[in-house]
């Protein structure tokens, strides 16, 4: 039997979070705010309680510029 080839897989394009940005967990409520932006080429997930944390609409206002 021929094996099928598999399509590769697509990712959203998320963009790089900005000092300042905050993030909050959907499961447990805990709120990060981005300090130092990291410089890496790829863009990361903020990770908590197992799943991806959302951003928050507003920027935070106490993050230092």
């Amino acid at each position: 039997m021929a094996e099928k080839k598999k399509a590769p897989a697509q990712r959203a394009t998320k963009k790089k979070a900005a000092k300042g940005e905050s993030y909050v967990c959907e499961v447990c409520g805990l709120a990060v705010i981005v300090d130092e932006v990291c410089g890496c080429v790829e863009t990361h997930e903020i990770i908590c309680c197992g799943k991806p944390m959302k951003e928050k609409t507003a920027k935070a206002k106490s993050a230092k510029k």
